[in-house]
């Protein structure tokens, strides 16, 4: 009996030397800001597969910089993602997704109406018009920040594919940006930023588990709706990334943890979702988030938004003039298509809309110049102001468009043109007149066309002047005001 224990004994002590705990490792991490909550998750990991994470914070596309370049120097990177390291043509040996988080808006409920259809063009529209400021990260440092200019401006475009360089357009940023009420260099400090000014500020942009962590804090006197914009998602899944080969076993150690069950449960208490279809979620991170944008798939993109977010941000909208045909040839339907264009810019209007701060100059003529009003929009007078203007009945006869566009082009102070006729010229200068006198340079001519106009002459124009013509003759007045609604 004795010979037989002292056998069993011997074989139990082999068996726990073959199962002898893998080595520990250490692994320096080049680590997104809003990954410093994640103490607790890592000492876990720690425990449990020897691995010990040591994570240098920088904002993700600063990281993202260092790592084109080849200066890091970390055995690993996780960032929110590794699409803006990809456009700049790097891609690491080994990205393996972690986790999720997408980019919301968190509302206070007091406001929370004001943007209830939870869409990007709602929160577009409602900071055009001064009733929803909100913070967020700053687009040339944060991903969360740049991540909000492509939904936004990806909304905007409505062409249903990932954006492109033209249709980047610097006055739908505007009226975005109007809302703005500061910019942090990170989303973790966009967050503390936001209670600092919380009585002041109505809303913020970030990444959910930024927001839902906000909202655990205690530090917030009214917690934070938070809305799913339904015309688009900006998702992050926080690829952990090999960046040194050798290091690969411990690598696996650590990403085997991460998206196993244990791994999983931990991350969702910290607010994130799981990468695993199949874990049951948490009421708070059970809302549907809708699809994914396509997200650009040209570094030129992102630095034509950026250009254009730096104009908008500037407050470099310029005037717009609109030279409005009050011919009686306008009398009825059209008349009333241009003034319920007008309405809708006026208020509803989403990316389209006046946008506070936004200098309008409106023309009327018919024969000849009819009136001359400007307003500059400070609230909801300035729009009834314009309202006034376009409601006067006093059509007449002839249509003096080159004159009334020259009149247009010594206002215009920089600006842009809009012309809006549907008529030929019968009376004033002649467009050869009207091209002789131009300016050097030109304000940008935007025509657009219904009715009987010479579509011709109208181009003829419109070209000499760096724009173009917008035919509404088969199709919306209101849609072609909306498409000339671009940058200077």
């Amino acid at each position: 009996m004795k010979r037989l224990a002292a056998v069993l004994l011997a074989a139990l002590l082999a068996a726990s030397c073959s199962a002898e705990a893998p080595p520990p490792a250490r692994l320096t991490v080049l680590a997104s800001p809003e990954l410093a909550d994640l103490g607790p998750v890592l000492e876990r990991l720690r425990r449990d597969t020897g691995v010990e994470l040591v994570l240098e914070h920088r904002n993700t596309l600063e990281a993202t910089a260092a790592l084109a370049s080849g200066g890091a120097g970390h055995d690993l990177a996780w960032l929110s993602s590794d699409r803006y390291l990809k456009l700049r043509g790097a891609r690491p040996p080994l990205s393996t997704s972690t986790m999720a988080s997408p980019l919301v808006i968190g509302v206070k409920k007091g406001v929370a109406d004001r943007v209830r259809g939870g869409t990007w063009a709602e929160v577009a529209d409602r900071a055009a018009a001064g009733e929803l400021r909100f913070g967020m990260a700053d687009p040339h440092r944060a991903a969360s920040g740049l991540d909000a200019l492509v939904g936004v401006a990806t909304a905007a475009a409505a062409t249903g594919s990932a954006l492109r360089p033209q249709d980047v357009t610097c006055d739908k940023l505007g009226g975005f940006l109007t809302g703005r009420a500061f910019s942090a260099p990170t989303s973790t400090a966009a967050a503390d930023e936001y209670v600092r000014t919380q009585d002041d500020v109505d809303a913020l942009i970030g990444y959910e588990s930024v927001l839902l962590s906000l909202n655990d804090s205690g530090k917030l006197r009214e917690p934070l709706e938070i809305a799913y914009p339904r015309d688009g998602i900006v998702l992050s899944d926080y690829p952990l990334m090999l960046l040194k080969p050798e290091r690969r076993d411990a690598y696996d150690r650590v990403v085997d943890w991460l998206r196993g069950e244990r791994g999983q449960r931990l991350l969702m208490e910290r607010g994130r979702r799981p990468v695993e279809p199949d874990l049951p979620r948490p009421p708070r991170l059970s809302e549907p988030i809708g699809n994914a944008l396509y997200f650009p798939d040209r570094q030129e993109v992102l630095d034509t938004l950026l250009a254009a977010y730096d104009r908008a941000a500037a407050g470099e909208r310029g005037r717009v003039v609109f030279v409005l045909d009050y011919s009686t040839s306008m009398a009825g339907a059209r008349i009333a298509g241009l003034r319920e264009a007008f309405a809708t810019l006026g208020g509803g209007g989403g990316f389209d809309r006046f946008a506070l701060g936004e200098t309008i100059t409106v023309v009327r003529f018919a024969g000849r110049v009819l009136q001359e009003h400007t307003v500059t929009v400070r609230g909801q007078a300035d729009l009834d102001a314009l309202r006034d203007v376009l409601a006067a009945d006093d059509l007449v006869d002839g249509t003096a468009i080159w004159s009334a566009l020259d009149r247009g082009h010594r206002l215009a102070e920089g600006g842009a043109v809009v012309l809006m006729t549907d008529g030929e010229n019968n009376a004033g200068i002649s467009a050869e007149e009207f091209l002789r006198a131009l300016p050097d340079p030109p304000a940008r001519t935007y025509a657009i066309r219904f009715g009987e106009a010479d579509p011709v002459e109208l181009d003829r124009v419109a070209k000499a002047t760096g724009g173009r013509v917008v035919d509404a003759a088969t199709g919306s007045l209101l849609e072609a005001v909306k498409e000339i609604r671009g940058c200077r």
